[in-house]
């Protein structure tokens, strides 16, 4: 039997709280950035929002004023950084596309520093504490893919991470490692099994979207308590088998950095082959709201 190949990449995975001074808290990014690619990282994700606390918990028009443009301030420092350090950098930010209308996107920064293209998220949740729907207009480009110096990826952003269809159609773009930067995080005062409960359905959910895809998942969370919510960290990576490489603790800062050996995706979908057997031709129905 032939050796099974090797295309290592390493990730990591930046996980931090927030705090309020958005100049400090690119300054914190970069600096764990930098942490990240001296631990061997090649391809480094920041968590969703990462320039503010997360403002979506209330409704307030002045939280606007956050927002920037792509190109803009963060994806410069970023880009100094990636260049400085040959690794590339995904960046979740607000964006202000113009007067008015504003997306929550993940800007893609290659090893050399050049912006590779940006993801607008396509699912905006509105629950109690997560009123994205007042910020932000839902992602008009679709599900994408990067052709990075290390490896091609797709990025999708924190509620995307509930459906299975973005998983599918970024890996059917070809993506080999699904980004997923997220802000979760529970009520604060719940009890201990919901707890349980909802941060089980999260890790499983996306451990899923790796199984059925044959693709790598790596999910960032921030930490932190926040008016109402408490972020749950739990930043993790598995293989597409499922099998974790890493998971970070619910509370604390942290720089994880895994190994992911691309061929893998190869191997995984060749022995368990859901793309072969997809019945393409039976799956209309799924543009439906409901079948009534």
């Amino acid at each position: 039997m032939s050796k099974r190949p090797h295309r290592n990449v390493k990730v990591g995975l930046v996980q931090f709280a927030s705090a309020r001074a958005a100049e400090q808290n690119l300054q914190q990014a970069a600096a764990l950035c930098r942490r990240a690619a001296d631990g061997g990282a090649q391809i480094i994700c920041l968590q969703e929002l990462f320039r503010s606390d997360y403002f979506c918990v209330t409704e307030d028009y002045r939280q606007f004023d956050l927002a920037e443009p792509i190109p803009g301030p963060s994806t410069a420092a970023l880009s100094a950084v990636a260049r400085d350090c040959g690794a590339v950098i995904i960046a979740s930010l607000f964006e202000k596309r113009a007067g008015g209308l504003y997306h929550n996107t993940a800007a893609v920064l290659d090893a050399d520093g050049a912006l590779l293209g940006v993801y607008r998220k396509m699912h905006i949740p509105d629950d109690p504490a997560f009123y994205e729907k007042f910020y932000f207009t839902p992602g008009d480009l679709g599900f994408k893919v990067f052709d990075t110096k290390f490896g091609r990826l797709g990025v999708l952003v924190c509620w995307d991470q509930w459906y299975p269809e973005a998983a599918r159609l970024t890996a059917l773009r070809g993506a080999e490692m699904l980004f997923y930067p997220t802000a979760i995080g529970w009520a604060t005062g719940e009890k201990p099994e919901i707890r349980r409960a909802q941060h089980d359905a999260w890790r499983t959910i996306q451990r899923a979207h790796a199984i059925a895809n044959g693709v790598f998942t790596v999910s960032v969370n921030r930490v932190g308590t926040e008016g109402p919510l408490e972020f749950w960290g739990g930043s993790f990576a598995c293989n597409p088998f499922g099998e974790m490489l890493c998971e970070a603790s619910h509370d604390r800062e942290e720089v994880l950095v895994a190994d992911l050996n691309l061929a893998d995706v190869d191997h995984t979908r060749q022995h368990w082959p859901f793309l072969r057997d997809r019945r393409i031709d039976a799956y209309g129905e799924l543009t439906r709201r409901f079948i009534d």
